[in-house]
Formats: C-alpha cells, sequence, structure tokens
C-alpha cells in the first residue's frame, strides 16, 4: 500500500469517526494557497507543507486543495506571515522565531535557546496549555497556528575556523536562524546574519560570511555546506526542538466548514509527525557520509557551552522587560520544562546514555 492511500485511509476513518464524511463530500470545493519559507530542493523541511497538502486531498476527497509554494515564489521566505495576516494567501509553512523582529514571543512558539527538545515541545503544546498560549498571541497577527514538524536537535553549524572557546566568536560573522539566537551571540561577540536557507551557501562559498547554521547532517550535506565550510560542530543549544508550524489567516480558517478545519488539524498532524521521523531516519546516513568526506564533527567545548548559556539567560531577561508577551508565555514554558527535565533525566537520559556506549 502507498503512502497517500494510508493516509487517505486514516484521514477519512478519523473523519468518519467525528460523523462528518457525508458533509464533506457534500461541501463545495476550496482552494488555498500555501507560502513556504523553504526551497523545493529541501524534501524534508519544504515537503511538510506537501504532505499536509496531499493529506488534505486525500482527507477531504479532493474538495480541499492546497498548492504549496517555495520560498520566493508568491512573497520572500521571510514574508510569509505579512502574507497571512494581510490575507495575500491564506497559509504558510515557517519557523516561528524567523519573526523574532514583530515581538520576541514568536520565538517561544518554535525554539529558544536551551529550551524543549522535540518531545518536551509536544508535551507543551499538547498538554501543557502552549498552543493555547500562542494561539492567543498569533490572534493579534489574525493568524492561528498548526504544528508542521519538527526537526529535532539541531547541529551548531559549519565554521571556517576552529571554535575552542567563547572568544573565538568574536567578529565572527554567522548565519543564523533567528533573532533571538542572533541577540545571543552578539553578547558572545559575533555578528549575526540573517539568510534564507537557500542562500547560505553561496554567502559561506564567496565569504560574506563566516559561519552558517541550517538544521543538521541531511539537509546541511545537501546544500553543500561541508564543501566551503571544514568543522561542523554540535550541539545547536538554540534549537534543541524547534516546531515548525502552519499559519492560517484566521478569516480563511473561520470560514470553511468545521469538518475542514478538522481534516487540516489532522493533516497537520500527519505532517508533523512525518517530519520528525524522517529526519531522524536520514541524518544518520548523512553524517557518516560527510565525515568520510573529512567533515570535521567536533563538540562545541564546556565553556562555550556555558558562556552561551549566561548569554541566553541574560537576553530572556531583557525580553520579560520589553514585552510582556513573550514574559507571559516565557514563564508558562520555564515551568513546564523544569518537569521535563526532572523526568527526562530519570529514565530517558539513562537509557540513551547507556546505549550510545554500547556495540549492537
Amino acid at each position: 500500500m502507498d503512502r497517500r492511500s494510508i493516509i487517505k485511509r486514516a484521514g477519512i476513518a478519523g473523519v468518519l469517526a467525528a460523523g462528518a464524511a457525508p458533509a464533506v463530500h457534500a461541501q463545495a470545493a476550496v482552494r488555498w494557497r500555501l507560502a513556504s519559507s523553504f526551497p523545493k530542493s529541501l524534501d524534508t523541511i519544504f515537503g511538510g507543507a506537501d504532505v499536509f497538502a496531499k493529506a488534505v486531498k486525500a482527507m477531504s476527497g479532493g474538495k480541499f486543495e492546497i498548492s504549496v509554494h517555495a520560498g520566493g515564489e508568491l512573497m520572500p521566505p521571510f514574508g510569509v506571515v505579512d502574507g497571512v495576516q494581510q490575507g495575500t494567501v491564506e497559509m504558510c509553512h515557517s519557523v516561528p522565531y524567523y519573526f523574532y523582529g514583530k515581538n520576541p514571543a514568536f520565538a517561544l512558539g518554535s525554539a529558544i535557546p536551551f529550551g524543549f527538545n522535540a518531545r518536551q515541545m509536544d508535551a507543551w503544546m499538547m498538554h501543557g496549555n502552549g498552543r493555547k498560549l500562542m494561539n492567543e498571541f498569533y490572534a493579534g497577527y489574525n493568524m492561528v497556528s498548526f504544528a508542521g514538524g519538527n526537526t529535532g536537535t539541531q547541529m551548531g553549524g559549519w565554521f571556517r575556523k576552529e571554535i575552542k572557546s567563547p572568544a573565538d566568536f568574536k567578529g565572527l560573522k554567522m548565519r543564523l536562524g533567528g533573532g533571538l539566537v542572533g541577540e545571543v551571540m552578539q553578547k558572545l561577540g559575533a555578528v549575526p546574519q540573517s539568510i534564507p536557507g537557500g542562500e547560505i551557501y553561496q554567502s559561506l562559498e564567496k565569504g560574506t560570511i563566516d559561519a552558517a547554521e541550517w538544521i543538521g547532517p541531511y539537509d546541511d550535506q545537501k546544500l553543500g555546506f561541508n564543501k566551503v565550510a571544514p568543522f561542523y560542530y554540535y550541539p545547536g543549544w538554540w534549537e534543541g526542538g524547534p516546531e515548525v508550524d502552519f499559519f492560517i489567516n484566521k478569516k480563511a480558517f473561520e470560514g470553511v466548514s468545521s469538518e475542514f478545519q478538522a481534516i487540516i488539524e489532522a493533516a497537520s498532524a500527519v505532517a508533523h509527525n512525518d517530519m520528525l521521523a524522517k529526519y531522524d531516519a536520514l541524518n544518520p546516513t548523512a553524517l557518516k557520509q560527510l565525515v568520510a568526506a573529512k567533515t570535521k564533527v567536533l563538540p562545541f567545548s564546556q565553556a562555550v557551552m556555558d558562556a552561551s548559556f549566561k548569554a541566553s539567560m541574560e537576553v530572556f531577561a531583557e525580553n520579560d522587560a520589553k514585552s510582556p508577551e513573550w514574559k507571559k508565555i516565557y514563564a508558562a514554558m520555564r515551568t513546564f520544562q523544569r518537569d521535563q527535565i526532572l523526568w527526562f533525566r530519570f529514565a530517558e537520559a539513562r537509557y540513551d546514555t547507556f546505549m550510545s556506549s554500547q556495540k549492537i
């Protein structure tokens, strides 16, 4: 059975359970456009929108179709939230922290330095009031959000030179995924650069930047970063479990039937789970290939981690003072995270630590 059939059967089963299938088939066709922040070349993160659109079409029996457009096709990659807010497109697929400049609270919908891992993020969003808090915030931008994927903990990026101590960040021009980590890096002396994924390689190759982070081995290898920067550091402490989101124009969402709204929610869950599983399946082989190609894979030193944590806490305190939305959501997030850390310290962390030292 192919993937489309599985999605269709699983999706329609869910709709039937809600007693909605007859109404779906009676409805007029709906056509939406989705603007992505990502290039088509990345079947992982861009592919999440494709998985979502195919699931929506299958679950609705073809009555609800969403065309997916790569970053730059309809609008700039970092302009997609403006497009949704203004109703230029019905929805987008992006990472909330890209829009940190609008309000620091955007970052809390995706990832902050030393934040949740992927499972903890799901727990907070689904059962810790996270989605409710974020959607209350997004309502001010005429949007509603749904989970649209997660990459898992990311790598720390590609560097032209070794990073042995915090002092090595001084003057370093580095592409970073969001304004929040950029502010942290500035405290360490780096010069943050905001560059869409599809333009990073050229910037590294030309020497416009000295370092860049994207996601992890599979995507990074496809984008060719190992050809222009030899040192690959880990972990990406600013992205322990970054959520990718679907943002939908509030009026557009409220303008479709409750059955189509349920299909959107179900399809987003399919895409969300698929993305993380895909990264976990593909990253190991890519990492081995990068190492075989002489990439130097190195951990950030304890001194770098400690300095980064200290700088992050300083930025968080500054955000508390300037954004009431950040302060409210951040406090709720950290309260939930303390218990998550407590729990993961036992079964999960102990198991992973043991298994990482075994030969199987």
